[in-house]
């Protein structure tokens, strides 16, 4: 009797925690990767133990409980001891971020900020395999397409043998590696930069850097410029002038009296810049030059950008202007 008890107990927590029509999903997945040219072997592989993560699911639902300002996000993003170990990282690779210097044309102050804000330079890249979490995201239904694709892409990566399926970890949206990349921006931009056979940014610090120099140099990286600044508004400043979509040379925004943030005058450099004011009227302002929007192609968080800025300027050298 305990052990009918038990089979039943235990069948009701299995029902509990399986996904109905998830199993059936990820045949008609199995089926559409082949058709897409994936190997057979490939496929077997990566959906050998492919499970539905409820995690995930809730992780893509979740909101914030309460809203977050410039002034509140920044020091969790970007506190001291975060950038004491990205000075002590910078100094370490210092070698290494001058030959990705040389070859990309990215400032090294960028790359060590861009690896300390997406995985705490390596040591957050998240423990979901991959193939499940693309396809939990894609069951789930929401960005069915887009998770779909990135799956596929993830099974690309796969086939040309860059990283074994049981390796191929990231997080719940199937951001991979040190430098968290969607599987097609790991097409696109991973690199093998010590030249063994494979595009490693999981382990391989050497390929993940280079990776990150990689997309920001073909997103249009300027390495004669900073991302930006804070600055300070005039009180009669028309906030109609703010936004990415509108653009001023530095003269005309220091006519229209902006300074920055410490009342000096603006850079006399002939360049556009924009007035992004990320949280409202009465919140932090930047002046954002061109390389403020190729962060904005990495993650089109204006909080991101700023918490990656914020760091890259605290790092040991000062900004170029």
């Amino acid at each position: 009797m305990k052990k009918i008890i038990s089979a039943v107990l235990f069948s009701a927590a299995f029902s509990l925690h399986a996904e109905p029509g998830f199993d059936n999903y990820v045949e008609q997945l199995k089926l559409e990767a082949a058709e897409q040219g994936i190997s057979q072997q490939t496929i077997d592989a990566a959906f050998a133990n492919t499970k539905f993560y409820q995690r995930a699911v809730k992780a893509d639902k979740q909101q914030p409980e309460f809203k977050l300002t410039l002034d509140t996000y920044l020091p969790r993003a970007v506190p001291d001891w975060k950038v004491q170990q990205a000075r002590a990282l910078y100094k370490k690779h210092y070698p290494l971020l001058k030959e990705i210097e040389k070859k990309y044309k990215v400032q090294p102050r960028f790359i060590i900020a861009l690896w300390g804000v997406e995985s705490n330079f390596g040591k957050f890249t998240g423990n979901y395999n991959v193939v499940s979490a693309l396809s939990t995201m894609s069951f789930e239904g929401r960005r069915e397409a887009f998770f779909k694709k990135e799956l596929m892409n993830a099974l690309r990566i796969l086939d040309a043998g860059h990283i074994e399926p049981n390796k191929m970890k990231g997080s719940w949206a199937g951001a991979m590696g040190q430098v968290q990349f969607m599987p097609s921006s790991f097409l696109a931009y991973a690199q093998d930069f010590d030249g063994d056979g494979n595009s490693d940014i999981w382990n391989n610090t050497a390929d993940a850097l280079a990776s990150a120099a990689n997309y920001l140099a073909q997103s249009g990286w300027s390495d004669d410029l900073t991302w930006g600044r804070q600055v300070q508004l005039p009180k009669d400043y028309d906030i109609s002038n703010s936004g990415l979509k509108i653009t001023k040379t530095l003269a005309e925004w220091q006519a229209l009296g902006v300074r920055r943030y410490d009342g000096s005058d603006l850079p006399t450099r002939d360049i556009s810049a924009s007035i992004v004011q990320p949280d409202d009227a009465q919140g932090r302002a930047y002046l954002a030059y061109d390389n403020y929007r190729v962060l904005m192609k990495w993650n089109r968080s204006h909080y991101f950008v700023a918490a990656v800025g914020t760091l890259a300027d605290r790092i040991s050298y000062p900004p170029v202007f």
